[in-house]
């Protein structure tokens, strides 16, 4: 798979990486169903991260050479807001990457008592939505308006079906279940983890509806379009995050009492 493509075959290449996730999540649960395994689960969760941040996230553009474009070159201010975007994406990790250790020294190898179908179904949602945003960013890079704008609607709607899946639906099976953020540190973990990723969803849904916004005017085009790429990286990086939290609160360990 290259780099520089048709629009076909970025499109088709954006098919396959889904088809691949879909797999791995299906995989996925079915370990955490048979064999409860850490170490598989954990294996899982890294080649998916690797397959969105390579294919979707794009990147190795941070390596990308800009043949020697002026510092006042729209090319350059991509490239140096590229890495800007990165950085600040990496400090945001380690927040959840905060989270994501609490809840293993905290719970150790229990987890909560969680609607197993409904975390399955909102993890496909999110792994769609990423799917049509990918499909979005490579149409406004080969010059189609109405491709991305089909693609960022879908995808804003996917994403306020996530929050409201998670917020709106687990939260209040979770109370029934008696995970309760007042009663102990699994409900305290719980809400944490599922509260800051769904806050982040919607920040990025407000994101997308500003770039989608934008493109409905014809601000963006196939040569400049450096806010489309900044609400898609974003996005994924959504994405990738609950690709660690899945298994963390729904399929590892036992459950705790």
């Amino acid at each position: 798979m290259t780099h520089t493509q048709t629009k076909s075959s970025a499109l088709t290449q954006g098919i396959i990486i889904f088809v691949f996730l879909a797999v791995l999540t299906a995989l996925e649960f079915g370990i955490a169903l048979l064999l409860n395994s850490l170490v598989l689960l954990t294996l899982v969760a890294l080649v998916k991260a690797g397959l969105v941040m390579y294919y979707y996230m794009h990147i190795y553009k941070l390596n990308q050479d800009e043949h020697g474009e002026g510092h006042d070159s729209y090319a350059y201010k991509t490239g140096t807001n590229r890495l800007g975007l990165w950085l600040f994406l990496l400090s945001d990790a380690f927040v959840f990457g905060g989270l994501l250790v609490s809840r293993f020294n905290l719970l150790g190898m229990t987890r909560p008592h969680l609607n197993q179908t409904l975390g399955l179904a909102v993890t496909a949602v999110l792994l769609i939505s990423s799917f049509f945003m990918n499909r979005a960013e490579t149409s406004i890079a080969h010059g189609d308006r109405k491709g991305f704008l089909n693609g960022t609607l879908i995808t804003m709607l996917l994403g306020l079906g996530f929050v409201v899946g998670v917020v709106g639906l687990e939260w209040q099976l979770a109370k029934i279940e008696e995970v309760i953020a007042s009663k102990d540190v699994v409900g305290a973990i719980f809400y944490m983890m599922t509260g800051m990723h769904a806050f982040h969803v919607l920040t990025g849904v407000i994101l997308l509806f500003t770039v989608w916004n934008k493109g409905r005017k014809g601000l963006y085009s196939a040569e400049k379009h450096w806010g489309v790429e900044a609400a898609t990286v974003y996005w994924h990086f959504v994405d990738v995050v609950w690709i660690f939290f899945y298994p963390a609160l729904y399929l590892i360990g036992t459950l705790a009492i």
